[in-house]
């Protein structure tokens, strides 16, 4: 117990765990939906789980399902999601930067200056500040829109911009149309701001904050930066032109749009799809070609410390440097001008296999517990959850309690295991006062 309470980020999932259960009781009472009707305890804790995870998943139709109330309650969960992560991940950074010897601890202050190392407050105000300007940014567009284009009240527009502008940046997927947002998907006005929106929120404050003080120098970008922020427009370029070569001619996505209309749904759905989570195209109508793209874009994710779930985009380009390092033959891994320590090295290795494991165990269970389920639905669903996007085949709303239960789950790992994980790993960093003699085990 003292080992628990010397390392207080251990306490993450604790930390998540009771507002979830406070979701799950407020969104269990009966004005919490439409028709006045106690929802299960299943559901109740699914959506809870869903809203806290940033991960927009869900087993009915939200807009006709819940509630004001009830959507109220999805909102705060989101944000208070939201919020928390990239708190928690603050707390690691400054926990782990005092673990590190005094000549580490000079050389993370110099790199980290700008937000905040050693400044607590300040910091969590600087992240507040961001995510509430950016949230408000959104909404204002989406607002202004929905008012003056599709003539709806102020009210009203103002209600649906805030909802989609705080799903949208805390990369959740919860929508106020049945359809997702489908309806927009040739409004430049209204899907733009919601993915640039996913993207600065997937990108994580480390990256983001860095990036804008260092915009015009971006050879001075950290290594985790530089791997976020060039991972990020890899992932984005390759998806979208995959996009639009394998749904070009498919009329149930985006053959019957023109060229323009074609470029901004791919791109639209191709940004929100790494862990923004709405539809802007019909994901259940997919060329068959499009399905790994999707799963291997919501696998990676966004970048650590921020909203976005994933392995992370620094974790799989890390990783991508080491395969490329060792067909070279090369002795170290660099990225840049910059050797990668071997812990980072091992700590890529150890998250991207743990997260291969948990998806394949999780396919497993949904395809053994749901009848009639084929691969691809629960290859992607099970993705989808653990990776806390909220895309979804369709397959989530069909399956048992039991089923829903394995998602739930997987919702809860996917967002504080890697939080969890990670500061475990660098805060019990050991080093042994021997060493074991050296072998070489043939490998493959």
């Amino acid at each position: 117990m003292r080992r628990i309470f010397r390392h207080p980020v251990r306490l993450v999932p604790f930390g998540f765990l009771v507002p979830i259960l406070i979701g799950t009781g407020l969104l269990s009472i009966r004005p919490a939906t439409i028709e006045y009707q106690r929802p299960p305890f299943v559901t109740a804790l699914f959506t809870a789980t869903s809203a806290l995870s940033v991960t927009g998943m869900a087993v009915n139709d939200t807009p006709n399902y819940w509630s004001g109330w009830g959507l109220l309650v999805i909102t705060v969960l989101t944000q208070l999601g939201g919020l928390g992560i990239l708190f928690v991940a603050a707390l690691v950074i400054l926990a782990v930067s005092r673990q590190l010897g005094l000549r580490n601890r000079l050389l993370v202050q110099a790199e980290t200056q700008a937000f905040g190392i050693g400044d607590v407050a300040r910091l969590l105000r600087r992240i507040t500040v961001t995510v509430f300007a950016c949230e408000a940014v959104m909404t204002a567009v989406v607002a202004g829109r929905l008012w003056t284009a599709y003539h709806y009240t102020p009210g009203r527009a103002l209600w649906t911009g805030l909802f989609h502008a705080v799903q949208a940046f805390n990369n959740a997927g919860f929508a106020l149309y049945t359809d997702g947002l489908l309806a927009f998907s040739q409004d430049p006005w209204v899907g733009l701001p919601l993915a640039f929106g996913a993207i600065v929120g997937g990108l994580g404050f480390p990256a983001l904050f860095e990036a804008v003080r260092e915009w015009r120098r971006p050879v001075r970008w950290a290594v985790a930066t530089k791997l976020t922020i060039w991972g990020t427009v890899t992932l984005l370029t390759f998806g979208f032109v995959w996009v639009l070569l394998s749904e070009w001619t498919n009329p149930l996505t985006i053959g019957q749009y023109g060229m323009r209309g074609k470029a901004l749904a791919a791109f639209t759905q191709v940004a929100l799809s790494r862990t923004g989570g709405f539809d802007v195209i019909n994901i259940d109508s997919l060329q068959e070609e499009s399905y790994p793209l999707f799963v291997a874009l919501m696998f990676i994710g966004g970048g650590s410390a921020s909203t976005a779930g994933g392995i992370k985009v620094s974790t799989f380009f890390l990783l991508a440097f080491v395969i490329w390092a060792e067909l070279r033959g090369e002795p170290d891994v660099s990225v840049g001008r910059r050797r990668v320590a071997t812990a980072s090295q091992r700590q890529a290795l150890t998250v991207a296999l743990l997260s291969v494991a948990l998806v394949a165990l999780g396919t497993v269970a949904v395809i053994l517990l749901t009848e009639g389920t084929r691969f691809h639905q629960a290859l992607f669903e099970v993705t989808s959850a653990f990776s806390t996007t909220g895309l979804s085949v369709g397959l989530a709303p069909s399956m048992p309690e039991s089923g829903q239960l394995v998602l739930t789950l997987l919702m809860f790992i996917g967002r504080v295991g890697p939080l969890a994980l990670g500061s475990a790993i660098a805060l019990n960093t050991r080093h042994r006062r021997y060493r074991y003699p050296e072998e070489q085990p043939i490998v493959g």
